[in-house]
């Protein structure tokens, strides 16, 4: 049997779509920096071959003979690379806001990040399928007991990315990956439920014991407070409201990019906001120096184009009699669909800003490949499922 072709071209045309953004909307960056105008273009294009590249020769490849063992490999090196990189000299690594996230490589920079997810996400699947299984009506604590283990892993890596890495962004897409991923593993809603509210516990606290993050929350709060403290009771809204000293800059700055797009947009290259209003539009803002440049209806096609595209997953998972291919491909589509949710909400001041990329939009090579590292493995894997 083939791979999912359908698949396969819509990820190529949104990886088409960054290219073309990548040289609009990183105008301002390139007069900044002083580098030749095609310079992110030409950077994108080349990790934009070599994700399809990567994708198509995956897609080649037998699952049964290839899928573990690159799993495995993407989980346990990836892995092996974030522990060793707080230790690796300056001239292998590269550090933004003393965290080392990204690796040297033949001139550019790559992060184990963007390959551990995937081979996270391939252990999870391969474990669930093994231990895990419908509840049966069994307790509480035994499903506790069962999760814990998984627990324990996920604390360790999370700990890494977290702490070492101050990545909070990428802990919130995995950690709402392993808790959904549960439920599809034949978990109980109660006890999904019960871990849902030990992490919003365990967030709550995380957030009040250092001051920084304490005001990155109320400067988010002053920003989204009235579409919300204006449905509640004026006596508890006045009780909830905090003053608006600064609006956040690069939220404000959003939103107006945002609505200066409308429905049509100003045109290909004619956007104002990415000239220094908007800092790194092409990255995590992508989305939106697109409602600028293409408007509502731009915006709409291309997430319509993703939506199609995560249609296309979940439909290889329910077509797979394969347990692991199945959990796997819902991993790889909760984790590409929980990415796409956080930045989108981010930067339109509905949740605070995590830092995250869109998936196969924004600029950068490390997270494009890795996601379509993801997508070749969801293809390969496709061969073993009734598409017809």
């Amino acid at each position: 049997m083939s791979a999912d072709r359908k698949l396969f071209a819509i990820v190529a045309t949104l990886i088409g779509v960054s290219i073309i953004l990548s040289y609009s909307l990183s105008v301002y960056t390139t007069l900044l920096f002083d580098t030749n105008e095609f310079h992110f273009t030409l950077r994108q294009a080349i990790f934009g071959f070599l994700s399809i590249s990567m994708m198509f020769a995956l897609s080649t490849l037998n699952p049964d003979k290839w899928l573990k063992p690159l799993g495995f490999t993407l989980f346990l090196g990836s892995f092996a690379l974030m522990v060793a990189m707080p230790f690796l000299p300056e001239g292998l690594v590269t550090a933004v806001g003393g965290a080392k996230r990204w690796i040297k490589v033949a001139g550019f920079s790559l992060a184990p990040v963007e390959f551990f997810k995937i081979g996270f996400i391939y252990f999870l699947a391969w474990s669930f399928s093994r231990k895990l299984g419908y509840h049966n009506g069994m307790g509480l604590w035994i499903e506790f007991k069962r999760f814990l283990p998984y627990a324990f892993v996920f604390g360790i890596a999370m700990s890494i990315i977290a702490i070492l890495q101050k990545d909070i962004g990428q802990v919130v897409v995995l950690g709402l990956t392993l808790l959904f991923m549960l439920i599809f593993a034949g978990s109980s809603f109660k006890f999904f439920i019960t871990i849902l509210g030990a992490i919003f516990s365990a967030v709550v606290v995380f957030i009040l014991t250092a001051e920084h993050r304490i005001a990155r929350i109320k400067s988010w709060w002053a920003l989204a407070q009235n579409s919300v403290l204006e449905i509640l009771p004026s006596s508890i809204a006045e009780k909830l409201r905090v003053p608006v000293e600064v609006e956040p800059y690069q939220i404000g700055h959003s939103l107006n990019a945002i609505h200066n797009g409308g429905l049509f947009g100003v045109g290909l290259g004619n956007g104002t906001f990415k000239l220094g209003f908007l800092s790194e539009v092409h990255t995590d803002f992508i989305l939106a120096g697109l409602a600028e440049e293409f408007g509502f209806f731009g915006v709409l096609f291309v997430v319509s184009i993703f939506l199609w595209m995560l249609q296309r997953i979940f439909k290889i998972a329910n077509r797979s009699r394969n347990t692991t291919i199945y959990l796997f491909s819902i991993g790889i589509g909760l984790m590409l669909a929980f990415s796409f949710m956080v930045n989108s909400y981010g930067i339109s001041g509905i949740t605070p800003i995590k830092g995250l990329s869109v998936p196969f939009l924004s600029y950068g090579g490390s997270a494009m490949l890795g996601a379509a590292m993801g997508i070749g493995m969801v293809l390969m894997a496709s061969k073993k499922a009734n598409m017809d």
